[in-house]
């Protein structure tokens, strides 16, 4: 079993993720079966829990499995819904904050600042999002190669620019200013909108386009 196991990472490492199969990265998930119970056959049984299962009950699904506890019921099922958070956002309509925010808000707990990208089709689609940059706890400094290099890749005809501030309060300094004003400019040599800025904090947001700053950085 355990040559089993480590020639699947082996495998797996070499080939990519797009690799196993859906019972293979549980496999790479649960790590170990038990002692009644190899993590092949406990990979398999949870894959058919989820074909079937709705997404509240898939832990009771797991704990109904011989030998399943708790402990990997809970991270089988955290490991789907980090996966779903993240896969939630592509294709998602963005037209105001509000429907950004979701897929952003996490970076406002992180104690350091991190700027993102968002990248959108002519249809205010999501293409993509990326972490750009991850400074200290007050500045990230920001390429525009950087930031525009995924939205150019994805034909992408707008950008959102976001980005957190630890510090508590989500109004712009005059450095987040000054880059929108540089970011926009870029934009526009290539042929994109830049859609909106939003900083987030943890308890509040900031959106360029609703203070209509973006009218004085564009």
């Amino acid at each position: 079993m355990g040559k089993t196991k480590l020639d699947l990472r082996e495998r797996v490492f070499a080939r990519g993720l797009s690799y196993p199969s859906d019972p293979e990265l549980l496999m790479l998930v649960l790590g170990s079966g038990t002692k009644d119970l190899p993590v092949e056959e406990i990979a398999y049984k949870m894959a058919d829990v989820i074909d079937v299962s709705e997404r509240e009950k898939l832990v009771d699904g797991f704990l109904k499995i011989p030998g399943v506890g708790l402990g990997k019921a809970l991270a089988v099922a955290a490991a789907l819904e980090f996966g779903r958070r993240r896969a939630a956002s592509i294709n998602a309509v963005v037209r105001s904050p509000q429907d950004l925010l979701p897929f952003i808000k996490q970076y406002a707990y992180k104690a350091a600042e991190h700027f993102i990208a968002v990248s959108l089709s002519g249809g205010h689609e999501i293409l993509s999002q990326k972490v750009i940059a991850v400074g200290n706890s007050n500045s990230a400094l920001i390429s525009p190669r950087e930031v525009f290099f995924e939205a150019v890749q994805n034909r992408a005809s707008a950008v959102i620019l976001a980005h957190n501030h630890p510090s508590g309060s989500a109004c712009p300094s005059d450095e987040d200013i000054q880059t929108t004003r540089r970011l926009c400019d870029a934009a526009d040599i290539l042929g994109m909108s830049v859609l909106d800025h939003i900083i987030v904090s943890r308890s509040e947001y900031f959106s360029f386009k609703e203070s209509n700053l973006l009218k004085d950085a564009g």
